[in-house]
């Protein structure tokens, strides 16, 4: 053996040396970072995406895939004027590729040209009548004309075209400008509509319950807050809303589950409050007392709705001496002296317990806010 190799062995040895490297492929360094590009682009590194997208060009300036690849980079960077250029030169190399079309329109929206926005983005749904992008932007053209049952139409065709996770937005844009305009009935259709079409996203939920009690349907508002508060883990309002609906359709037993529900959500003092107030109209006084302690416990100060909930249901509970020191507290409160609401209802709770001090500085204060006029009781 030696260590030596045979003859022929190394005849081919010498052979295999004495060729040059084979040259790199081009096209194939081109894919390699346009892969690279990407990757960088999706995990959010738009610099380092952009340069290698230009070493693609150097390597194959032909590549039709880079002009909208590079525009979609410009656009997430929002250097308009080179996303445009970008995207101009894609509609060009592909004018069938509908997204083109549609990138191109949302961005002379972006730079307020809209001579050239409506026929790219008609371009783009003449291609895919389903581009939801360009259906959104259509809509907001159609409303900065003042057409705001077209715009509301393209929001509502953008929405059913549109992946799951953006319906809801988009009906709700529909359902917004109609309510802006004091069309709540219209409003309502719409979102009617979207729960039809099986759109369950808890704010949309949330809001129709809201049409539907201007509209005086308790029983589906009821429902639709339902949904909402079942779809959402971390909105303890929601629960609140259902029980507050459930006890006025005199579903007590079902309003206190829903309030149980809340605070399993959050432990909040105007949720406590409400329970006590469901206990005392079952004349059951301890209960009331129990709620009304917890939702002291749980009081944070902050909320003008908390303060004055507790308030009434102290005065309720015969201890109004307790609940004028809490509404008295929050009237002298900067920005609150002009709430002449806040102030006379001091001054009234102040005249009950015979409290001339807290009375009159109530009453001051309503005097100032109301030009003099004094309404104190």
């Amino acid at each position: 053996m030696g260590g030596r190799l045979p003859r022929a062995g190394a005849w081919l040895f010498i052979a295999l040396a004495a060729c040059p490297e084979p040259k790199p492929d081009p096209k194939a360094q081109a894919d390699g970072l346009y892969l690279a590009a990407t990757t960088e682009y999706l995990a959010g590194n738009f610099d380092q995406a952009l340069a290698s997208f230009e070493e693609v060009r150097k390597l194959n300036p032909r590549d039709p895939r880079l002009p909208a690849a590079m525009g979609e980079v410009y656009l997430r960077q929002r250097k308009l004027a080179e996303a445009q250029k970008e995207f101009e030169a894609a509609a060009a190399a592909d004018p069938r590729r509908s997204t083109n079309w549609s990138r191109l329109g949302f961005i002379y929206v972006l730079r307020d040209e809209q001579e050239k926005a409506a026929p790219a983005l008609e371009k783009a749904i003449s291609l895919n009548p389903r581009d939801s992008d360009a259906l959104e932007q259509l809509g907001e053209l159609a409303l900065k004309r003042g057409a705001v049952d077209d715009a509301v139409a393209r929001f509502r065709s953008a929405a059913e075209a549109a992946p799951d996770e953006q319906k809801a937005e988009l009906y709700l844009r529909a359902a917004g400008e109609l309510s802006r305009r004091g069309r709540g009935g219209d409003a309502l259709a719409v979102l009617e509509g979207a729960a039809k079409a099986g759109v369950r996203a808890p704010e949309l939920q949330a809001e129709l319950g809201e049409i539907l009690v201007a509209q005086g349907r308790l029983e589906d508002a009821a429902g639709a807050y339902r949904l909402a508060a079942e779809k959402s883990k971390d909105d303890p309002t929601l629960w609140e809303l259902v029980g507050e609906l459930e006890k006025k359709l005199g579903r007590r037993e079902q309003a206190e589950a829903s309030f149980r529900k809340s605070l399993e959500v959050k432990e909040r003092a105007v949720v406590h409050v409400a329970l006590s107030r469901l206990c005392l109209e079952r004349k059951d006084a301890r209960c009331a007392r129990t709620e009304l302690d917890r939702a002291l416990a749980t009081a944070s100060g902050e909320e003008e709705r908390e303060t004055v909930e507790l308030a009434g249901l102290l005065a309720e509970l015969g201890r109004r001496k307790d609940a004028l020191a809490l509404l008295r507290q929050l009237a002298s409160e900067p920005g609150r002296a002009r709430d002449t609401d806040l102030q006379l209802r001091v001054a009234r709770l102040a005249r009950e317990v015979k409290d001339p001090a807290a009375e009159r500085e109530a009453c001051g204060r309503v005097q100032s806010a109301d030009a003099g006029v004094n309404r104190c009781p």
